[in-house]
This record gives structure tokens, C-alpha cells and sequence, in this order.
């Protein structure tokens, strides 16, 4: 499995993103699926996740403004991402991992699969 982000980029307060992660083989009907980002000292958090069979969840801090989704015929999966703060600023990851107790869980531990990053700056 090979995931690869791209999209990143510098904006202002209230700007608005959409980043994209390309997949290499049958990862959606796998797998799950999922952003997380990391901040300068600060731990990797989940972001949002979609599970095989395309249930979706969010952290509390993005809903409402980040949406995740995922083009199966093009093996991308996507973050756009609006009214975007400061505090969004952070490396972004795309990661693939498997269920635990028949559940995706937005826990960074499970995911065994990384993409390298994409780089999101928010000025204020």
C-alpha cells in the first residue's frame, strides 16, 4: 500500500484547501481510510475517517468545516477543508490502517499505513 498527499498549501484565516491522497491498490474495500495532522510539538491527531463501507466520523474541532471523502474509480481520497484558522496549521497525512473491534477508530496507533505529508499553513 502506497498513499501519497498532495494540496498543501499557505492560506489566510477563512480560506479554504482541499487536499488529496492517491492510493495504490484495493485500499478503500479494505480498509480504513483517514487525515490526521501533526502540529509543531504537538501529538499526531485524527482529523476524519471514512470506513469500508463508507461510514464517515470527524474530530470535534473540524465539523461542520472539513469534509473527507473518496473517488473509488480514481483511488484518491480527499480533504476539503473551509474556514480554515491558525489552528489548523500542521502536516497532514493520509493513512490507511484496519478495523479494530469492528470499528474504524481515529486513533493514529491503528493506522499501519502513512502517506509522507502535505504541508497546511493558516495566517492569521
Amino acid at each position: 500500500v502506497q498513499l501519497t498527499e498532495s494540496g498543501g498549501g499557505s492560506v489566510q484565516t477563512g480560506g479554504s484547501l482541499t487536499l488529496s491522497c492517491d492510493v495504490s491498490g484495493d485500499v478503500f474495500s479494505s480498509y480504513c481510510v483517514a487525515w490526521f495532522r501533526q502540529a509543531p510539538g504537538k501529538e499526531r491527531e485524527g482529523v476524519a475517517i471514512i470506513d469500508s463501507d463508507g461510514g464517515i466520523g470527524y474530530a470535534e474541532r473540524v465539523k461542520g468545516r472539513f469534509t473527507i471523502s473518496q473517488d473509488n474509480a480514481k483511488r484518491t481520497l480527499y480533504l476539503q477543508m473551509q474556514s480554515l484558522k491558525p489552528e489548523d496549521t500542521a502536516m497532514y497525512y493520509c493513512a490507511a490502517g484496519n478495523q479494530r473491534w469492528g470499528y474504524c477508530v481515529l486513533v493514529a496507533a491503528y493506522f499501519l499505513y502513512w502517506g509522507q505529508g502535505t504541508q497546511v499553513t493558516v495566517s492569521s
